[in-house]
């Protein structure tokens, strides 16, 4: 009969089966999803004028930048899976990685799932084909929509691709990446051959507009959540090739690339629509194509957010299953949870119950704003948390390897961890019921960790 040991050496690792093009993919593809299609209305209410909505794409971008450059000292000198988890481990204790993989397992990835599977079929129903999604496949004993299946089998079909191996979900991911760039990039192009379009529109002001320093911090708000997405690289570290290359030339690059796809969206709105026009409207980007192509310019708009919306599910599952994975392998967590399937080489256990837990979310929890208010609070606490790690790690541990060191340290991290505080002050006070669950939430972990130490301790003491 083998050893413990034995059984430790023997059992399946994940594989390190992700190139660069892959690590690109998952950046850039789960941060494109709707938020492009849909802010600029928010943005031009929030602050009135092209420029000033301009300035807030560039201070939004720039942050999330500084946010990647950060990310990509820590993701190369510590290429292993659960990323932000092991910052927060190592940085300020196993506690407090807990609570981190704790309040992503039960509310920031599950809720972000729900989100995105959610607005997915809110897209949809735009087509006449699928106007049915709202009603009702039952109502007792509880009230269940065709859109509410479709989410969740949109759920299930990719955390069974997932499921079925990284390198799978890694090229599904760099496919409809490039996809989905190309349909952007066509998007731009229909807006800026209008006739009607005019470069005059940019001087163009929205009257109603919130305005101030008031104004800007909510554009500059509805920015970063559009920029959104870019931590989910350092997650799956742990298969990714030749992570300490990898991870900094996929962070920097996809978050740049991103950027100026945003900003050339933008431009093609502006050109094509009035400040007021764009303030007013639900959906700018759809608008200002129909204007172009009519109901097929319209069709186009939504197909490109709905394929943007799947590309960003498939990250968001794949990099949500490896934090419940990495702290069960520490000890704290449920020890299933760290299984690896022998042949597909997956966290296979973590992702099925990730997705079960979103089902529930799907079934019981609420409104498209509600997930969304859920998860947006929980996320930035952490994000400002784990870049903060990098000063301890420069300070603690001077001689470590890095493969890549932060451009324009401490600057460029400290203020990438300014703006997550302030993001997260607005976030809170704007929306405080939800953030306060948030935080229940999280403090309900502690004693849960407690329980998890205490027989991680009595596992220790029995190991000779």
């Amino acid at each position: 009969m083998p050893t413990d040991i034995q059984a430790v050496k023997t059992r399946p690792e994940l594989a390190r089966d992700l190139g660069v093009s892959h690590a690109g993919a998952i950046v850039v593809g789960t941060i494109i999803g709707s938020g492009i299609f849909l802010v600029p209305a928010e943005m031009m209410q929030a602050v009135g004028s092209a420029k000033l909505v301009y300035l807030a794409w560039l201070v939004g971008g720039l942050l999330s930048f500084f946010g990647a450059l950060t990310y990509a000292e820590l993701g190369a000198m510590k290429p292993q899976a659960g990323g932000e988890y092991v910052y927060v481990r190592d940085g300020y204790g196993p506690l407090a990685g807990f609570l981190y993989a704790w309040t992503w397992f039960l509310i920031a990835k599950p809720a972000s799932i729900a989100t995105i599977t959610t607005g997915l079929v809110r897209i949809l129903e735009t087509f006449p084909v699928f106007a049915f999604f709202s009603n009702p496949v039952f109502r007792h004993p509880f009230f269940v929509s065709y859109g509410q299946l479709v989410a969740i089998a949109a759920t299930v079909l990719i955390s069974l691709l997932n499921y079925a191996g990284v390198k799978r979900a890694g090229e599904f991911q760099l496919i409809f990446t490039l996809l989905k760039v190309a349909i952007i990039l066509g998007i731009v192009a229909i807006g800026f051959s209008y006739r009607g379009g005019s470069w005059s529109h940019f001087a163009g002001t929205y009257a109603a507009a919130k305005g101030g320093i008031a104004g800007f911090m909510a554009a500059l708000v509805a920015a970063l959540w559009a920029y959104d997405g870019w931590n989910d690289l350092n997650m799956v570290a742990g298969e990714i090739r030749q992570p300490e290359r990898n991870i900094p030339i996929a962070l920097i690059a996809g978050v740049a690339a991103v950027g100026a796809l945003y900003m050339l969206v933008n431009a093609a709105v502006q050109f094509v629509l009035l400040a007021d026009a764009i303030a007013t409207s639900p959906r700018p980007a759809s608008d200002a194509i129909g204007l172009v192509w009519g109901t097929l310019g319209a069709s186009i708009v939504s197909a490109a957010m709905a394929i943007s919306m799947l590309v960003t599910l498939n990250g968001t599952i794949m990099s949500g299953a490896r934090i419940p994975f990495a702290v069960a392998r520490d000890g704290y967590f449920f020890s299933v949870l760290a299984e690896v399937h022998p042949r597909f080489h997956t966290p296979s256990v973590a992702i099925g119950v990730q997705a079960a837990i979103s089902i529930v979310l799907l079934l019981f929890g609420g409104s498209f704003r509600q997930f969304f208010s859920l998860a947006i609070f929980a996320e930035w606490l952490f994000y400002m948390i784990a870049a903060s790690t990098v000063f301890i790690f420069r300070h603690r541990d001077p001689q470590s390897p890095r493969p890549y060191r932060v451009w324009g340290y401490p600057v460029v991290p400290g203020l990438f961890v300014l703006s997550s505080a302030l993001l997260l002050y607005y976030t809170f006070t704007n929306n405080l019921r939800n953030s306060a669950s948030g935080c229940l939430v999280i403090l309900a972990g502690i004693p849960v960790f407690y329980v998890f130490a205490r027989r991680r301790r009595k596992d220790d003491n029995r190991t000779p």
